[in-house]
C-alpha cells in the first residue's frame, strides 16, 4: 500500500506519526505520479480555483494493472471498503 500527495517528505513524515500510517508515503511534488493517474485536476473551495490531487484509491492487481478505482474517496470507513474489494479480488 502506497499513498501519494504533491506535499514535501517532511510534512508526509509529521502525517505518518500524527495518524500512525503502517505504510509508505510518496512525496510526488512534482505531480507526476498524479498526472499519469489522471488525478491532479483544478479544484475549487470557497470559491477559490487551485491545482490539486483528486483523492482517489487505485487498486492494483499483481500484474500491476488497475482492478478497481474508488473515486470521490471520503475516509471514514474507506479502509474496510477497499479492503473488502482487495479480498474480492483475491489480491492478499
Amino acid at each position: 500500500m502506497l499513498g501519494a500527495s504533491p506535499d514535501p517528505p517532511k510534512t508526509h513524515r509529521k502525517f505518518k506519526l500524527k495518524y500512525d500510517l503502517p505504510y509508505t508515503l510518496i512525496a510526488d511534488e512534482d505531480h507526476a505520479v498524479a498526472e499519469k493517474y489522471g488525478v491532479w485536476a483544478e479544484k475549487s473551495m470557497y470559491g477559490r480555483k487551485y491545482w490539486g490531487n483528486l483523492r482517489t484509491t487505485f487498486v492494483i492487481d499483481r500484474e500491476g494493472r488497475i482492478a478497481r478505482v474508488f473515486e470521490k474517496v471520503k475516509p471514514e470507513n474507506h479502509a474496510d471498503e477497499v479492503a473488502e474489494a482487495v479480498a474480492a479480488l483475491n489480491l492478499r
